[in-house]
């Protein structure tokens, strides 16, 4: 699913278009973000495609909803 992850205030969140949702996310794998999955306040867990570290946001990306 298309998702865009942005940083407002210091707080990483996630909207998801499809589902009008926009939750903060509470947990993440990789200090890096990409690459790993992200726990959003709501418990859905996304699996982020690998990009590089460098990687400016706001970005809408292809995310895997898992569980």
């Amino acid at each position: 699913m298309k998702v865009m992850l942005r940083r407002s205030e210091g707080v990483l969140s996630v909207y998801v278009p499809k589902k009008d949702l926009e939750e903060p996310v509470v947990e993440q794998e990789n200090p890096g973000l990409w690459g790993g999955t992200v726990t959003l306040a709501n418990g859905w867990i996304l699996q982020l495609p690998d990009l590089a570290a460098d990687t400016h946001l706001p970005i809408t990306v292809e995310a895997k909803k898992l569980g």
